[in-house]
């Protein structure tokens, strides 16, 4: 009953969001790099934010302890700035520096929570925030079509929510299943051929900050740097697009369509429903490979990235070579 108030909540604030939205002209406007061709509300994901606020609250108010180890306030404010800044830049498109330097802020809010500066040598430190700042803005660029973030989402929350109720404890359930409930909310309203919403860079942020947090709080419990996996399709896209567009001479802070979803999408215009799921149902087979194997660190790496990695370049390149990219 408890999370069915919780949803029902959601529904209403979106509504109201919504309504704002509109009033406002807080839309996405399709161009020639879009995936979609209607304009379409943007912020959706301003849920998340909101999800944090209501988790925070029932905390209070069931007297759970926020304890010095996890303390849920500190992530707050690291989410917090992260999604404000993100929704002002959803709004009035804000430079690369200033983004970045909110990001940093933020992404020390998440470190401190995690308490990873005490396992960590100081020569690292840099490198860790550089990799999750990273990670964060890859988020942001994989959230391109209907469904796609929000099931994504779904799919390492849902691990994430299993482990830590059949292997080992790593954080509060209730931590995992808001966000949970979130997602599903959003996807009610975005996994449809017509969307209602899209998630902006408000939403895609913030529920990339969240899983962060809990990739970070359990593979610090676990010692084990093989839940990083979880993330390993999204990883792969990125890094190969990356490198694909720094060949090219390309700025790879502008928009494009060399995803190789975009690709499946703009030019083979498979519905993106079929895309998203297919890329959620992937990463799951992978993610229920990592939580089984008892395998060597370095071996379910190999396993899993090197033939990913094949088989995106393989595809990609059929793509590419039978319909020549505009």
């Amino acid at each position: 009953m408890h999370y069915i108030l919780v949803a029902l909540i959601f529904f209403f604030l979106l509504h109201i969001y919504f309504k704002i939205a509109d009033r406002y002209n807080i839309i996405d406007k399709p161009n020639h790099r879009s995936a979609h061709t209607e304009i379409t509300l943007r912020g959706g994901g301003i849920v998340f934010p909101i999800a944090f606020l209501l988790f925070l609250g029932s905390q209070i108010i069931q007297h759970n302890p926020i304890t010095n180890s996890q303390n849920y306030l500190i992530f707050g404010i690291g989410l917090l700035i992260l999604c404000t800044i993100s929704f002002i830049d959803d709004i009035l498109d804000l430079s690369t520096k200033s983004r970045l330097f909110f990001h940093f802020i933020s992404v020390s809010f998440l470190l401190y929570f995690i308490n990873v500066f005490q396992w960590l040598p100081i020569w690292a430190i840099p490198i860790l925030f550089l990799f999750i700042i990273g990670i964060l803005n890859a988020y942001n660029f994989m959230d391109g079509i209907n469904g796609m973030t929000g099931l994504y989402s779904l799919i390492t929350l849902g691990s994430l929510l299993y482990i830590n109720q059949q292997i080992v404890v790593f954080t509060d359930d209730q931590f995992i299943i808001y966000p949970i409930i979130a997602s599903l909310v959003f996807l009610f309203f975005n996994f449809r051929k017509k969307a209602k919403c899209f998630m902006g860079d408000v939403g895609s942020m913030g529920i990339a900050f969240w899983l962060l947090a809990l990739l970070g709080l359990l593979i610090l419990k676990t010692q084990d740097i093989k839940y990083i996996l979880f993330l390993t399709i999204y990883g792969v896209d990125v890094m190969f697009t990356i490198l694909e567009r720094l060949k090219l001479k390309e700025n790879i802070f502008e928009a494009h369509r060399r995803h190789l979803y975009q690709l499946f999408s703009n030019e083979k215009k498979v519905s993106h429903l079929i895309i998203s799921s297919v890329y959620a149902f992937i990463q799951l087979a992978i993610n229920l490979f990592v939580i089984s194997s008892n395998f060597q660190k370095f071996i379910i790496f190999a396993l899993i990235i090197f033939p990913v990695s094949l088989i995106y370049i393989l595809t990609k390149n059929y793509i590419k070579n039978t319909i020549p990219l505009k």
